[in-house]
């Protein structure tokens, strides 16, 4: 893509991906590096600003992370945060030194009666988070103060002639007050950026970039129905038309109709040559026996590469296909980076058909490695697939298998299927689906008593889990209202034959995991 880009030099700091996106935010593309990315790189992917991440190192400490020296003789406006700010000051001709008392957490920032570009129309005193342990204390040539925390005088330097400027603080986190406005200052009155990162222009920009890279060759993906790879094929298809094929492997183990929405969506509203390869069969048969859930991961994967190969062969013999076309996202790309490894951005194994790349020496094509999450909802959207599709839930790799505790057989999926389409239509009937990350029933080996009717019943027990958050990283249960729960319960152990017991899943990540195998 050819977007005006701010870089953010990644020096290990965990609120790295937070200030990407509070740059996009402000409607400017953002880019992660390396922290040794080199000067030539970044001209070559036209960066027009620079921002030092924090990080967990000190300055004075023996082999810290450093940027390359050439970074500082660009002529680019550069923003240090934190450890970025101490980089800045140790490498410039400054002094660092560790404070006598670290500041962490929240601390009041006072302004200097100067005039002062990154605080341009903001008021003091501000309430600011701090986490840091060294501070600047002598500035160098060329820099001035303009505003001090209790602990530091330099919290906020400038050199207006290089346009070089420091924060010992975050500005990119919540708890710092106007912290968005000091970002804005940097972008917009000093870096001169545009805010034109908007998907409706992303969109006619990611099409020219596939039809240059693609040319008239053929592309297959393969589509889970989830929301990256139906985000991919809609945008790939809108760039190429027939010169996409979608592959989907019905396992036996998806949710209550999927394949059928699939193939509607697809081949109906995009018109997208889809081939639906029924592999059912073969994946319960390789199942069957198998309770050890690592176990029936390493099977499903190893099925799904097979299957998906021999979908390929049966292409080429019709024509040269030569692309591969991925879901992988802009955090799947930047979680490979790590300080002091190598070149800027570097693909990480994160796909649908792992190991596929390699043996069957395709060329990558991946449409959304610039983009997060929501922006490839947003882009979703923009592109017209339904908002129930742009915005369902995530859905394991492995389908139902990890939400069936112990052995895999046909009357249990069935189970199951009925059980968590249930579940999922009363979460989306009370307005809480959208409330939630993740949602669905599993289906335990355990048998109660239970009475229905007049008589005595002997069933299976249904766990229903739901949970909050951000990342997936962690994740807490969703307090949901005791009468959906209620109504859920209810309807699962009258509609669905085999259930007479629902229990609900309260426990966090960590300790416990979302999905239960």
């Amino acid at each position: 893509m050819n977007q005006r880009s701010i870089a953010i030099l990644d020096f290990g700091s965990q609120l790295t991906k937070v200030i990407a996106r509070r740059v996009r935010e402000c409607n400017v593309h953002s880019r992660i590096y390396a922290f040794d990315v080199s000067a030539e790189t970044l001209r070559a992917d036209g960066i027009i600003g620079v921002i030092f991440s924090g990080g967990p190192s000190s300055v004075k400490a023996k082999g810290s992370p450093r940027p390359q020296s050439e970074i500082f003789e660009m002529g680019l406006p550069i923003l240090g945060i934190c450890y970025g700010v101490q980089l800045m000051g140790e490498m410039l001709g400054g002094q660092v030194a560790s404070s006598q008392h670290r500041e962490y957490g929240h601390g009041m920032l006072s302004f200097r009666p100067k005039k002062s570009e990154l605080l341009h129309g903001l008021k003091s005193p501000l309430r600011v988070w701090n986490s840091h342990g060294d501070k600047v204390t002598r500035l160098p040539k060329g820099f001035h103060a303009v505003a001090g925390t209790e602990n530091s005088n330099n919290a906020v330097v400038e050199d207006t002639r290089r346009r070089f400027y420091g924060i010992q603080f975050h500005p990119e986190v919540a708890h710092s007050e106007r912290g968005l406005e000091i970002i804005k200052n940097f972008l917009f009155r000093i870096c001169k950026c545009k805010p034109n990162w908007v998907m409706g222009d992303y969109v006619q920009t990611a099409i020219e970039d596939i039809r240059n890279k693609v040319g008239d060759s053929h592309v297959i993906l393969g589509l889970s129905g989830g929301v990256d790879s139906s985000v991919a094929a809609a945008l790939i298809q809108k760039a190429i038309g027939k010169q996409l094929t979608c592959v989907f492997v019905d396992n036996g183990l998806l949710r209550l109709g999927e394949r059928q929405q699939v193939e509607k969506m697809f081949r109906g509203k995009f018109k997208v040559d889809l081939r639906v390869v029924d592999a059912s069969a073969i994946f319960l048969k390789k199942l069957k026996g198998v309770r050890d859930p690592e176990k029936k991961r390493k099977i499903i994967g190893r099925e799904f590469i097979a299957v998906f190969d021999r979908s390929v062969k049966d292409l080429a013999k019709k024509g040269k296909v030569e692309f591969l076309a991925q879901g992988t996202l802009y955090p799947d790309v930047i979680e490979s980076i790590s300080p002091g490894g190598g070149p800027a951005v570097t693909i990480k194994s994160h796909h649908n058909v792992g190991g596929l790349p390699k043996r069957m020496k395709l060329k990558l094509l991946e449409p959304l490695r610039e983009l997060f999450k929501d922006e490839v909802r947003a882009l979703g959207e923009a592109l017209g697939l339904p908002k129930e599709m742009v915005w369902r839930h995530p859905f394991p790799g492995p389908g139902l298998a990890v939400r069936i505790c112990g052995d895999i057989t046909p009357e249990r999926l069935e189970i199951l299927r009925r059980a968590d389409d249930i579940f999922i239509n009363e979460l989306r009937t009370s307005g809480n689906y959208s409330k939630v990350w993740q949602a669905f029933a599993v289906f335990l080996p355990v048998r109660s008593v239970g009475v229905m009717g007049d008589g005595r019943t002997y069933d299976n027990v249904c766990a229903l889990r739901a949970v909050t958050s951000s990342d997936a990283m962690t994740a807490d249960w969703a307090r949901l209202p005791y009468d959906v729960l209620q109504r859920a319960s209810t309807r699962i152990i009258n509609e669905v034959k085999g259930i007479n017991r629902v229990v609900y899943d309260v426990s966090s990540k960590p300790p416990a995991t979302i999905e239960w195998e």
